[in-house]
């Protein structure tokens, strides 16, 4: 192979990972800011697979609900989950026995299961056992996971920030992973917003 015809081929090859990881990120309206202990995570959204989560996610940001919420559920190798707006936050204070069964003032989604696969960094709806029962928890995970692929509404991706994501404080595994004095998402955004 000639040194011209490596050059293209590295270029292309180049490019192309580009083009991948660039096709999924998201633009300032799509892209969710979270703000912990240790500096901000950014996800980005992608509404092309899961429109109306993404949507619910957005409103929910915009208002102001995710902030101060816990993250009640942290498996070590798994996932760290959060959302729960209602038993999660500092206002109403963390209820250890409640985390994770509270929801929103807005309505349950319907899934929309997509072919992205569970890996590292995916973010997802979390859920219970009825498939359209997705409101406004999520979860994070720490590696890939194939037995969860369309079997959960992915909604982004982490583009950064994801050994922030690492270090959040994991929970009993005797308890699921609940955790108790829990980190915190202390401020939620849209970038488009700042």
């Amino acid at each position: 192979m000639t040194l011209k015809k490596l050059a293209f081929t590295l270029f292309f090859v180049a490019t192309s990972l580009l083009v991948g990881k660039s096709a999924f990120a998201a633009d300032a309206e799509n892209t969710l800011i979270i703000t912990l202990e240790g500096g901000d995570v950014t996800i980005a959204l992608n509404p092309a697979i899961a429109p109306k989560n993404v949507a619910q996610i957005k409103q929910l940001v915009r208002d102001g609900a995710y902030d101060n919420v816990a993250f009640h559920r942290v498996i070590d190798g798994f996932m760290a989950q959060t959302g729960d707006v209602r038993f999660g936050n500092m206002t109403d204070g963390f209820n250890a026995e409640m985390a994770g069964k509270g929801d929103s003032k807005l309505p349950d989604l319907p899934a929309e299961f997509s072919k992205e696969r569970f890996v590292r960094g995916t973010v997802a709806m979390a859920r219970a056992q009825d498939p359209n029962s997705a409101n406004s928890q999520f979860f994070i995970m720490f590696a890939p996971a194939a037995a969860l692929d369309g079997q959960y509404t992915v909604v982004g991706t982490v583009e950064s920030g994801m050994e922030l994501v690492d270090a959040i404080k994991k929970g009993d595994p005797a308890l699921n992973g609940l955790v108790s004095d829990p980190d915190r998402m202390i401020k939620v955004r849209i970038a488009a917003d700042n």
